[in-house]
């Protein structure tokens, strides 16, 4: 019988490393670790860069899982996560992918157990790609039934494909990974929640994204802001102006307190659809309720009433603005001055015009020519017509635009002509 080989001397795990990560095959790279095994145990570090080095080759790969269970101890996501994806790209068909990962953490031998942090990232790797969404589907079902996973993780994990598979536009997966929380007795979350509201609401499910809200309120989860503020505007869209206001109402006995979002986006949805005097109400409970309002409340109301007429409520709001210190866009000061001018308050114009120039406010060309236009046709308002004409010609030259000019110009001519025949 001849005698078996002498084992090789001893090196130290230093020199083993640096040995396997400058042998340019890695074949040859895992024979020097093989070889070495009875006298020198390798640094994990060296198992775990062969193992990446293994896993960029298809025929390689069964050799790289095989040396993730010579560690010493459990790898980490960060290792763990780039030989996945590896398999993911080399066995192209997810069958093939799911039995690696069975293989290594369900159905092995000896599994390895599963971090948290690794599932959610495969997870979210997976389902950012349209074909490999199946896979992430059924990685999370083989996981969540045949693994002890912690009940946040199931949830957490649930979240991240109805986010995915709604941003998709796939609601149908949506709502039966929402069902399937309650199989495996987990409760949704008010993230869930809000998902699922919002993937509603782009679809014009808007009724049954509120009757979700009212499911949130029953089961004792603290409502989301966010999903209220969704589903109040797409019931404004959708002109269901009553609904909008019946849910804002609503708001309050369920311990949400609307906030100027929500306040916003109803007297926004009003004025839309040309119902000033509901806003105005609305514009009301806000103050009432202690939620001061901004310039884009102010704004919406200013401009609506303009346009249905309402000139003094419209001025009334816009003098209450200047007075809480918001400082109003041109166009809601020419919104004022030109429906002022449209009804002959020629006085209340120029007094605009005025608190708008004290403001540093250019005017627009079309707001100057609603108010010249307006005085050179009150015969019996000279003065105003002096003063307008002087401002004009101080103020014309800060616009920018060389025609405005010229209009302006051209209007202070026929204002001046005016005077003279007066």
């Amino acid at each position: 019988m001849l005698p078996s080989p002498p084992a090789p001397p001893p090196i130290s795990p230093a020199r083993l490393h640096k040995l396997v990560t400058s042998q340019p095959d890695p074949l040859l790279a895992l024979e020097l670790v093989t070889v070495t095994a009875p006298t020198t145990a390798p640094h994990p570090s060296t198992l775990h860069a062969l193992a990446l080095r293994l896993s960029r080759r298809r025929e390689h790969l069964p050799h790289a899982l095989a040396l993730l269970r010579r560690l010493p101890s459990p790898p980490s996501p960060r290792i763990l996560l780039p030989l996945l994806l590896s398999a993911l790209r080399l066995r192209r068909q997810p069958h093939l992918f799911l039995s690696t990962f069975n293989s290594l953490f369900v159905s092995g031998s000896s599994p390895l157990p599963l971090h948290p942090e690794l599932l959610l990232r495969l997870l979210s790797v997976l389902s950012s790609t349209a074909s490999y969404f199946p896979c992430a589907l059924h990685l999370l079902r083989d996981v969540s039934t045949r693994l002890p996973l912690p009940e946040p993780l199931v949830l957490a994990s649930h979240n991240l494909l109805i986010e995915a598979a709604a941003r998709s536009g796939h609601l149908a997966v949506s709502i039966s990974l929402f069902h399937r929380l309650r199989s495996l007795h987990v409760s949704p979350n008010a993230e869930t929640y809000r998902i699922l509201t919002q993937s509603l609401c782009r679809r014009g499910q808007v009724r049954t994204a509120a009757n979700l809200l009212d499911e949130m309120l029953h089961r004792g989860i603290p409502a989301d802001p966010l999903a209220y503020t969704t589903v109040l505007n797409a019931l404004c869209r959708k002109k269901q102006l009553r609904e909008a206001y019946r849910l804002l109402c609503l708001m309050r006995g369920r311990e949400v307190s609307p906030d100027i979002v929500h306040y916003n986006t109803v007297i926004v949805g009003m004025c839309r659809e040309g119902r000033p005097l509901d806003a105005c109400k609305v514009f009301r409970d806000m103050r009432e309720s202690g939620c001061a309002p901004n310039a884009v409340a102010y704004t919406a109301v200013v401009n609506r009433l303009c346009v249905s007429g309402l000139y003094d409520k419209a001025e009334a709001y816009l003098d209450d603005m200047l007075g809480k210190g918001l400082l109003p866009h041109f166009s809601v000061f020419h919104s004022v001055i030109k429906g002022c001018c449209a009804v002959g308050k020629v006085n209340e114009a120029a007094g605009m015009m005025t608190r708008m120039l004290d403001l540093g406010m250019v005017p627009h060309a079309e707001t100057w020519s609603s108010v010249i236009r307006s005085v050179c046709s009150d015969e019996d308002n000279v003065e105003v017509r002096r003063y307008c004409l002087t401002s004009t010609k101080q103020e014309l030259t800060q616009l920018s635009e060389g025609s405005a000019i010229q209009h302006g110009d051209h209007l202070t001519a026929n204002m001046g002509s005016s005077l003279d025949v007066g």
